[in-house]
């Protein structure tokens, strides 16, 4: 006598897995927290097995550092078109400060991704690879209109105001955030 076959649930084709991965990290990482990340928190939230987080990557170190840097890509790319886009110096730190007003500071989940990212970074270097590479990017895009010590200096001050702003009772005003980086770079 044999007996019957275990039943197999059959599997999904879902060629889009990985990515879909990496989008529901940001999204569980905006929620909750890098801490609370954990393969089976994204796993469950993407509605796929667990397996497929370590599938798919190798670690969780690198599940969040592939979200991060999807947030790198989009945050960096709208930045640096901002500043190609810019037929001067003027009008580059007009767009700075609508950068950071409006893109980094207004979206209440990308400040509060950006801030979880730089905490992250701050103990785990393969998140600080990720910060590393938003700074150059950053940077280089500050260069098309300032010189590399002053577009260093800017970069280190967006990042203190974000943070400040993340962190403060009493953040500035996009006037006194303007004020601020011409002071620094006009």
């Amino acid at each position: 006598m044999t007996a019957a076959p275990a039943h197999r649930r059959p599997r999904r084709h879902d060629p889009g897995r990985r990515d879909r991965l990496v989008v529901t990290a940001l999204d569980v990482i905006a929620d909750v927290g890098v801490g609370g990340a954990t393969h089976r928190a994204i796993a469950r939230a993407a509605d796929v097995p667990l397996g497929s987080t370590t599938y798919h990557f190798a670690s969780l170190d690198e599940l969040h550092a592939a979200a991060f840097t999807l947030l790198v890509e989009d945050v960096a790319g709208r930045f640096d078109e901002r500043m190609r886009t810019a037929p001067d110096r003027a009008s580059a730190l007009a767009a700075l400060v609508e950068h950071l007003t409006g893109d980094l500071l207004v979206s209440g989940r990308d400040l509060v991704l950006t801030v979880e990212l730089y905490a992250a970074a701050a103990r785990r270097p393969a998140l600080r690879a990720v910060t590393q590479d938003w700074m150059q990017r950053s940077r280089r895009s500050l260069e098309r209109h300032l010189d590399p010590v002053t577009a260093a200096e800017l970069d280190a001050l967006v990042t203190g105001l974000v943070l400040h702003s993340a962190l403060s009772t009493d953040p500035m005003d996009p006037d006194r955030i303007r004020t601020a980086l011409l002071r620094l770079a006009g």
